[in-house]
């Protein structure tokens, strides 16, 4: 595995600037998560590291050695797309096999038989290795599209939304099941994803991007405790951070135009006045939704909860985030 550098990197088509000046350092054995909307250079960045796209600017560094003109495979990097990419008239031990079987590698077939099977093994896959591809469910296809990746051993892994087009069940799964092959490996993933919730329950560190720029990284945590813009707050956070006039409720320092609050810093049983809109009811915890003043805000409270809409409570913030009119956080 290995450390990758960005340093001031810039890629343009045409006049659309898609990664504009971006530096980073992804460690040798994080799992970086880069996050935004589309469009925000995400899938622009990875496929520079690739060498699938050739930068305008600034240098790619992947271990001790700049990357810049090399072709894709001598970066020794592994990409896993969106779309499974197999060989739909090949058996899953044809497919996992084929990376290895690539002259530029030379490996040996009793090695390729071993690895084949070890990361089978790690991926529950390994009774399926006489299974054409196309017998295989979306979350089968794409264990063994992740496979081919694993197999190769590469200094850096590549991940373009490998799970968005599998169903919820399959992604909390596979989610769980990526994060601990990272682990056990030590492996280094450059993963992208517009999915808060990958990015919080996996990486160690999240890159949140916007119109081609870093704007923000950090842990998981950092971002979504200490976000350095609105834009940032925004990012993490399920129900989305409640964005208000900073005058709603008093004590807004001074230059502040927005508060933000989570729905779990909003407090309840003092305060002003809010008026039930709606309760949904999760199980595990239950959404109120408010309203104050003309302002909709969404906080959490307990599940059994017995209001009702149209009842009135008393909130109160703990925890505000502060923004300035050009949406900077104030600290």
């Amino acid at each position: 595995m290995a450390d990758v550098f960005l340093s001031n990197v810039t890629k343009k088509f045409g006049s659309i600037t898609a990664v504009n000046d971006v530096s980073m350092h992804v460690e040798d054995g994080s799992f970086v998560v880069l996050l935004g909307p589309t469009g925000a250079g995400k899938t622009t960045t990875l496929r520079l590291i690739a060498g699938l796209e050739t930068p305008d600017g600034g240098d790619i560094r992947i271990g001790d050695h700049s990357v810049v003109g090399y072709t894709p495979a001598q970066r020794n990097v592994a990409m896993v797309f969106q779309q499974y990419s197999l060989y739909p008239h090949m058996s899953v031990r044809d497919n996992l096999s084929f990376p290895l079987r690539s002259p530029i590698l030379k490996t040996p077939e009793a090695e390729i038989k071993r690895k084949v099977q070890d990361v089978a093994e790690v991926l529950h896959i390994a009774h399926k290795l006489d299974n054409k591809a196309t017998a295989l469910s979306g979350g089968e296809m794409q264990r063994v599209s992740i496979g081919r990746a694993l197999v190769r051993e590469p200094s850096v892994y590549l991940m373009d939304e490998p799970l968005s087009s599998l169903d919820a069940k399959l992604r909390s799964d596979l989610r769980i099941e990526l994060k601990r092959i990272q682990a056990s490996l030590g492996a280094t993933i450059l993963y992208v994803t517009h999915d808060q919730i990958e990015a919080m329950t996996m990486a160690t560190h999240v890159g949140v991007l916007d119109k081609g720029g870093l704007v923000q990284f950090g842990s998981p945590r950092e971002i979504y405790e200490s976000p350095k813009s609105i834009y940032v707050a925004g990012r993490l956070g399920q129900p989305r951070i409640n964005l208000l006039p900073a005058d709603i409720f008093a004590g807004a320092p001074s230059g502040a135009t927005t508060i933000g609050l989570r729905p779990e810093h909003i407090r309840q049983g003092e305060g002003k006045p809010a008026e039930v809109v709606r309760v949904e009811h999760l199980g595990d915890q239950s959404r109120l939704h408010l309203t104050m003043d003309g302002h909709a805000i969404v906080t959490l409270t307990d599940p059994h909860t017995a209001l009702e809409p149209g009842e009135r409570i008393a909130i109160q913030p703990r925890d505000a985030l502060y923004f300035d009119a050009d949406g900077a956080r104030i600290v």
